[in-house]
């Protein structure tokens, strides 16, 4: 395959540039070099980067500005690879242990390129019982417990977006007002999630206004309502969590779950 040079922006989402690595990491007879500008979600171009590292492919990361793709041999080695454990998934079950519980969860690698670990420090910041059981980098069991009583925090999302919906089931369930970061990061997502969120959390009781680049939550009592998923796998996840602690909450279209994590409900 004979390209040059292509150029992105990476302002919308970094799955564009993924794509266009692994592509280009397999097809390229010659070097190919990508530029791109505003690139959001880096956490995310770290893991494509070291899966396709894992596979023998060679890609010079230039400060995220360029990526030079070189081609590379093909093996016919076999290889032995275990796919790390979700942590964009999972924090909902972590998110759930805090407002209502305790739980462990297994298969996460605490040392993941993965974005959305950071959940685990905002629920350290929160005041959650959080406890990381390692084994010579072996995927982690991540215990969490409920503390007496949650704190209200202030978090930059803009590069792991995905943890809007299960910050906002945390932060509801916080004493007091937390502030989110990046709500323009969530307007290209199965739903505006923004706009969702703030409509199934205000039917639940929660006041959440977005203003400029920051959602605000102010944290209280979860009321019992019926929501709809807005057809996002992560709205049906946030209402269901934040309604652990509602008397009862129904959320109609939950079946969007099928997307991302079949078993949720089950779990």
């Amino acid at each position: 395959l004979q390209i040059k040079d292509l150029g992105i922006d990476g302002s919308l989402s970094s799955q564009f540039l993924t794509g266009l690595l692994f592509a280009f990491a397999k097809a390229a007879t010659d070097q190919v070099i990508i530029a791109v500008t505003n690139l959001k979600s880096k956490p995310y171009i770290d893991l494509t980067l070291q899966v396709l590292k894992d596979f023998g492919y060679n890609i010079e990361n230039d400060h995220y500005e360029r990526f030079i793709i070189n081609p590379s041999n093909e093996t016919s080695e076999n290889i032995n690879y275990t796919v790390e454990g979700d942590w964009s998934g999972a924090a909902f079950l972590l998110v759930a242990g805090a407002v209502a519980g305790d739980i462990s969860v297994k298969g996460l690698s605490e040392y993941s390129s993965q974005g959305d670990k950071a959940i685990l420090a905002v629920l350290k910041e929160c005041g959650a019982i959080v406890e990381v059981s390692t084994n010579n980098q072996q995927p982690s069991i991540i215990h969490v417990k409920k503390p007496t009583s949650l704190n209200p925090f202030s978090f930059d999302a803009t590069d792991c977006p995905d943890l809007f919906p299960p910050l906002a089931a945390l932060a509801a369930n916080c004493e007091g007002i937390s502030y989110i970061k990046g709500t323009n990061r969530l307007q290209g997502k199965e739903s505006d999630r923004a706009a969702a969120l703030t409509n199934i959390f205000g039917k639940m009781g929660i006041k959440i206004s977005v203003e400029d680049d920051v959602m605000k939550i102010e944290g209280g009592k979860i009321e019992s309502a019926e929501v709809n998923s807005h057809h996002d796998h992560r709205i049906v996840m946030a209402a269901a969590v934040a309604g652990l602690n509602a008397d009862q909450v129904i959320i109609h279209d939950a079946e969007a779950i099928n997307k991302s994590y079949p078993a949720f409900f089950e779990d």
